[in-house]
């Protein structure tokens, strides 16, 4: 494994910013499976990849967004290109099988509803956090968000299923010409120690 360099770095993190405005610029489909094709190699707990991903970049689409947003986050969203539901499969469990088949680790959860929902929420929030860096590293901008009213953006888009969303992450190419000054961070001393 080699560091990446510091223009990646840079990408990635250090330059890297949470966008509100966007530039009149689609994203093409192809770059959106492009993106799910590296998100999916994130890794889960027993590789159970809870997280269901909607891309949502219709004007039908945006219209059934549009009720669930908070007023401070409508304007940012339906200028965005796509706007992504980052979403949990409360079933992901029925895919064990499949995708960790050298145990029978679906009995881990069949029937365990406290046990799936934490699972499911935390690791769709991983897979969220690896959808976010995927998109910065394939040149996209993104503006992740929570500021919605799940229950009314589940009725609208997973009615009769057991998916339910966890947050948005909004995609295109950032207007930087509009963006916030950088807020600060904690340093290592205040967020971090070695034991």
């Amino acid at each position: 494994m080699t560091i990446l360099s510091d223009a990646a770095l840079d990408q990635l993190f250090r330059t890297a910013r949470t966008h509100n405005d966007w530039l009149d610029k689609s994203i093409p489909v192809e770059q959106l499976h492009a993106l799910y094709e590296l998100v999916k190699y994130g890794p889960t707990s027993a590789n159970c990849s809870p997280a269901r991903f909607v891309f949502v970049s219709s004007e039908q689409g945006k219209d059934k967004i549009r009720p669930t947003l908070a007023p401070g986050n409508l304007a940012k969203t339906m200028n965005a290109p796509v706007t992504v539901i980052v979403a949990y499969d409360l079933e992901f469990y029925e895919n064990l099988p499949k995708l960790f088949p050298h145990t029978d680790a679906k009995s881990w959860f069949a029937g365990k509803d406290a046990f799936i929902q934490s699972t499911a929420e935390r690791n769709s929030a991983l897979q969220g956090a690896y959808l976010i860096m995927a998109a910065r590293s394939l040149g996209i901008d993104t503006g992740p968000m929570s500021g919605f009213d799940n229950v009314k953006l589940d009725e609208a888009f997973f009615s009769g299923t057991k998916i339910k969303s966890n947050f948005l992450v909004n995609l295109g190419y950032g207007d930087t010409l509009k963006i916030f000054a950088r807020s600060p961070r904690l340093n290592f001393e205040e967020a971090a120690s070695i034991v």
